[in-house]
């Protein structure tokens, strides 16, 4: 016979220990302050530099474009972007085609702070003990719990 570890907590289980929203929001948490050492060294906060690897990976974009790859809205995109355009990291301006969309790209200095954030990933890496396997496997089922809460939200349950 299976003991109840194996199989998970009972489906009604109102026990803290046994939510998933609730690892799902220490290990964030975690995640987060395990970053925040290594980002102050760049002088960043953990939004902002979701914000920059979105820009080293695409180039200048749009504000609604960095809010969709990063699960923000324009309310919060905006502060952050004004933060990081007042530390000389990036330049927004209304773009010539249409006047209601603004574009976001890096200026000199958010380009060379790219070779200083190459370091953080393994650095990351090393901090938690977790193996390039180990980050690949979990992304990925992180990522297909994100579709399926994503989708059932769609649904409205």
């Amino acid at each position: 016979m299976t003991k109840q570890e194996d199989v998970g907590p009972p489906a009604g289980s109102l026990l803290l220990d046994d939510q998933l929203c609730f690892a799902l929001y220490a290990a964030q948490r975690a995640v987060t302050a395990a970053y925040r050492p290594l980002l102050e060294e760049l002088g960043l906060t953990y939004p902002q530099y979701l914000v920059l690897l979105v820009l080293w990976e695409r180039g200048e974009t749009t504000v609604k474009e960095l809010g969709t790859a990063l699960h923000l809205d324009y309310g919060t995109m905006s502060p952050l972007l004004k933060r990081l355009e007042a530390a000389g990291l990036v330049r927004r301006e209304r773009s010539a085609q249409d006047e209601r969309s603004v574009r976001v790209a890096l200026t000199g200095r958010g380009e060379v702070l790219r070779d200083r954030a190459e370091e953080v990933p393994q650095a990351l890496l090393t901090a938690t003990g977790l193996s390039e396997a180990d980050v690949t496997r979990l992304r990925e089922e992180l990522r297909r719990l994100t579709e399926r809460a994503e989708d059932a939200a769609a649904r409205g349950r």
